[in-house]
């Protein structure tokens, strides 16, 4: 029978690889700070195969409320969210008294490993996170009490992750929306991170070169380009947003 770890105990110190079989995370829990549904999908489909349970919170006030509430043994940051950064509710945990296991920062600009780490993270993941064995051998070297991975994440077999294009579309929906109502200087400068970020998981080149150029016009074009099958009243009715 598995042992099945929750977010009040610490994991048992020596629990052996092997009691853990195809399950790598067994029974951990995970807390995902991330504004893309997309992001979060992968990571959801990697979670799942890994047996960890995991939650999201889309701000950093979700985050806070999830974590009044529950403390998780893993808690992953995106750096740029809606209502702040990142690096204010890493630099919160590391202080707290009911501080997880694990509190990691990423994000899809290299730059922020340096400011997670600064700001109390354990370490720092690039996005996107695309590599089942790379997660788990991560979190397995930072939690108390299972032993990295034997083998190196390079030499383990990866199955591909495959979000839902749905939770995509979904991304892009929401940064249609937000651009529709012309944003101002800050505004822009959340929208680019977060439209760069869901580039780099959509392996879009073109997308990421239309966020960094200051033509809101050529990106707004793209967007109605990649939401040709969703309905654009919807899109910009100004409904919900990033």
């Amino acid at each position: 029978m598995p042992i099945l770890l929750n977010s009040d105990t610490p994991l048992p110190s020596g629990f052996p690889l092997a009691n853990l079989g195809d399950l790598p995370l067994q029974g951990v829990t995970i807390l995902v700070v991330e504004d893309s549904r997309y992001a979060c999908e992968a990571l959801r489909l990697i979670s799942q195969r890994a047996g960890a349970r995991l939650r999201r919170a889309e701000t950093l006030a979700a985050a806070r409320a999830h974590l009044r509430v529950y403390r998780p043994d893993v808690v992953i940051v995106d750096l740029g969210l809606p209502d702040g950064r990142g690096e204010a509710l890493i630099a919160e945990l590391a202080l707290s008294q009911q501080r997880p296991h694990v509190v990691l920062g990423t994000s899809g600009n290299p730059a922020g490993r340096t400011s997670a780490l600064a700001a109390g993270a354990e370490d720092f993941m690039d996005k996107p996170v695309e590599s089942f064995a790379r997660f788990c051998a991560t979190l397995r070297a930072h939690l108390p009490g299972l032993a990295p991975l034997q083998q190196a994440a390079s030499e383990v077999e990866d199955t591909a992750i495959n979000p839902d294009p749905l939770a995509l579309q979904d991304d892009l929906i929401r940064a249609a929306a937000a651009l529709s109502r012309d944003p101002d200087a800050a505004g822009r400068r959340y929208l680019t991170g977060f439209l760069v970020g869901l580039a780099h998981h959509a392996h879009d080149v073109d997308l990421a070169d239309a966020a960094n150029q200051p033509d809101l016009e050529s990106l707004r074009l793209l967007l109605n380009a990649r939401l040709t099958t969703v309905d654009q009243t919807a899109v910009f009715s100004g409904k919900g947003g990033v």
